[in-house]
C-alpha cells in the first residue's frame, strides 16, 4: 500500500496516518483470517481521493467523509475551488509594460514554502536551484512575498524552453545595477524625517522602475528585430 502511494504522496502518508484514516472510518480494507489488512483498488482510489483533498485542498475529514459517502451511493463529489493564491497579476500599461502602480503594491501575500510550489506549479527542486543563484529568497519567518511567486513562476515558463537557473543569473545582476541606479537617485530621501518627502521619494523610484524595465523591454524587443 505504502509502495503504491508514498511516490504521489512522498512524506505525506504513513502506517501511522493509515491506521488513523481506518480507525475514522474513512477507509475500511477487508481482513485476512490472520488479521491483516486487505486493501482493494477501491481502496487504494479511496485512499488517493482522501489524502488529495487533505493536501491540496485542506478539507477536513468530516468535509471528506461526506464526500466519500456521496461517492458510495453513486453521485458525484463537488468540485473543489482553489483555496490558494492564484499566481498574481502585474498592473500593466496599454503598451504592456508595468506602471508605477505596479511597483508600489504591497499587498503583505506571505507564502509557505509548499504553498509557493504548489501555486506557482514547479519542483522543489527548481526552487532550490533559483534561491542557489539568490534569483528568490524567503523572509526571515520562512514565507515568500508575490514577487517570489512572480519570479519562480516566470523561471518555470523559461524552464520549458531549456533556461535554466543557472542562465538567469544575468537577468540578477541586470536587475541589481538597475536598483542600485534607482537607490543613488532616491535614498536620501527615503531617510527624511518628513512622511512626504519619504512618499514622494517612493513614488519616484516606482517611476524610475517602470521606465526602467520599458526601456530594457524595448531594446530587447528593438534587438530581435535585427535578427
Amino acid at each position: 500500500m505504502l509502495d503504491i502511494l508514498q511516490p504521489e504522496f512522498p512524506g505525506f502518508i504513513s502506517i501511522p496516518k493509515l491506521r488513523l484514516l481506518e480507525s475514522d472510518g474513512l477507509v475500511t480494507p477487508e481482513r485476512t483470517p490472520a488479521g491483516y489488512r486487505k486493501f482493494s483498488y477501491a481502496d487504494v482510489e479511496r485512499l488517493r481521493y482522501v489524502l488529495r483533498m487533505q493536501r491540496d485542498h485542506y478539507l477536513p475529514k468530516r468535509v471528506i467523509a461526506e464526500h466519500l459517502d456521496a461517492m458510495d451511493r453513486g453521485l458525484e463529489p463537488p468540485e473543489i475551488e482553489p483555496v490558494v493564491p492564484t499566481v498574481p497579476e502585474v498592473a500593466l500599461s496599454a503598451d504592456g509594460m508595468p506602471t508605477p502602480e505596479a511597483f508600489l503594491k504591497r499587498d503583505g501575500l506571505r507564502l509557505s514554502r509548499r504553498e509557493l510550489i504548489k501555486t506557482a506549479e514547479i519542483s522543489e527542486e527548481l526552487l532550490v536551484q533559483l534561491e542557489s543563484f539568490g534569483l528568490v529568497s524567503a523572509n526571515r519567518a520562512g514565507h515568500y512575498d508575490r514577487d517570489a511567486l512572480g519570479i519562480v513562476s516566470t523561471a518555470k515558463q523559461l524552464a520549458e524552453f531549456g533556461i535554466e537557473p543557472r542562465h538567469l543569473r544575468g537577468f540578477k545582476a541586470a536587475a541589481d545595477r538597475e536598483v542600485g541606479l534607482v537607490e543613488q537617485i532616491v535614498a536620501p530621501r527615503l531617510k527624511a524625517s518628513d512622511a512626504e518627502v519619504r512618499d514622494g521619494a517612493e513614488r519616484t523610484a516606482a517611476e524610475l522602475a517602470a521606465l526602467s524595465v520599458k526601456l530594457h523591454a524595448t531594446l530587447v524587443k528593438a534587438g530581435l528585430r535585427r535578427l
